[in-house]
């Protein structure tokens, strides 16, 4: 519990979450991905991803579901360093580097720090200490020592509840869908994490009533396996506990707040749907943008076609106005 080492991947909702207390949703999107590049000491550094699709541009959900890692360091880049640190300060992840490899979790943690910070999520917003004792009682049953729940607001209630539903997509049809396959049918979130050469393999997840850390790795720090990941290696050690837990302590499906506004998108473009697309609700907070465009993916109605049409030549003519006074 006392060993540090690189959580890789895992780190990466906490950048998202800054980006969302600062104005971001999680349909935002991020372009520019092909030409992610770096200026450091030892010179250009290009983020490595073995997942990577070849797209320029993605949603902070999609890029958050595929574990996109040069989505992570221009998000990074886009809402600055210091952010980051002072968030994963305050959730009791410290001493973290200011690099730009921050985003793909190059700094050390402990599986116990790790943890603790994702119990933001699942917590509304609020940090809250660990405690190793509950209570002590004497022998006749009564309680002679109560340890108080010490608890923090660190971001808002919306910021968390987006962050539940992206890391619940991670689960749901991301690199930690294999958690399905286990028999959790509760309304879970959770990510994976992996470091380089397959040394460290991480899984944190949680649902509403438990939030479960595991790491996987030597004492000394070497490979695992080749393509030993967190999905592969750490998941099903989390998915086995999680499914006796929930035996025990019955889960509740998370509710959004009040002061987040429902929106039906479509799931492959995240835009308006038309007819044919496949749909889901976001949530979006006071001052985020909802996408106005409709879906260009699927084929809609005659009248959405028109719609569609309208909308690309108001575009292109916009562009065009502001081509002149640059």
């Amino acid at each position: 519990m006392s060993s540090r080492r690189q959580s890789g991947s895992a780190f990466k909702p906490f950048v998202y979450a800054v980006a969302l207390e600062n104005g971001l949703s999680p349909v935002s999107r991020l372009q520019g991905l092909q030409q992610v590049a770096i200026e450091a000491p030892s010179g250009i550094w290009i983020p490595r991803d073995e997942r990577a699709n070849g797209r320029d541009e993605m949603t902070l959900r999609e890029a958050l579901i595929e574990s996109n890692n040069a989505a992570a360091v221009l998000l990074q880049q886009r809402v600055g360093t210091r952010p980051v640190l002072q968030l994963a300060r305050s959730l009791g992840v410290p001493n973290q580097p200011d690099v730009p490899s921050l985003a793909l979790g190059s700094g050390l943690v402990t599986p116990l720090e790790l943890t603790t910070a994702y119990a933001v999520f699942p917590n509304g917003g609020y940090r809250v200490r660990p405690r190793g004792i509950l209570s002590v009682k004497d022998g006749a049953g009564q309680a002679v020592d109560l340890d108080t729940i010490e608890r923090e607001r660190i971001i808002s209630e919306e910021t968390a509840f987006q962050m539940v539903t992206m890391l619940q997509d991670v689960v749901s049809r991301g690199t930690g869908a294999a958690a399905r396959s286990y028999g959790l049918g509760a309304a879970i979130g959770g990510k994976t994490g992996s470091t380089n050469d397959y040394r460290d393999a991480w899984f944190v997840g949680f649902n509403s009533s438990v939030v479960v850390g595991v790491w996987a790795g030597f004492d000394q720090p070497q490979t695992i396996r080749q393509g030993g990941t967190g999905a592969r290696i750490a998941l099903p050690i989390w998915a086995d506990f999680m499914r006796r837990v929930q035996r025990l302590v019955p889960a509740r499906p998370f509710e959004a707040p009040a002061g987040l506004e429902p929106h039906e998108l479509c799931l492959i473009s995240y835009k308006r749907p038309v007819n044919g697309c496949p749909t889901y609700v976001e949530y979006f907070k006071d001052g985020d943008s909802v996408p106005k465009e409709l879906c260009p993916i699927h084929e809609g109605t005659f009248k959405q076609e028109a719609q569609r049409a309208v909308n690309d030549m108001l575009r292109a003519i916009g562009e065009g106005i502001r081509g002149i006074f640059r």
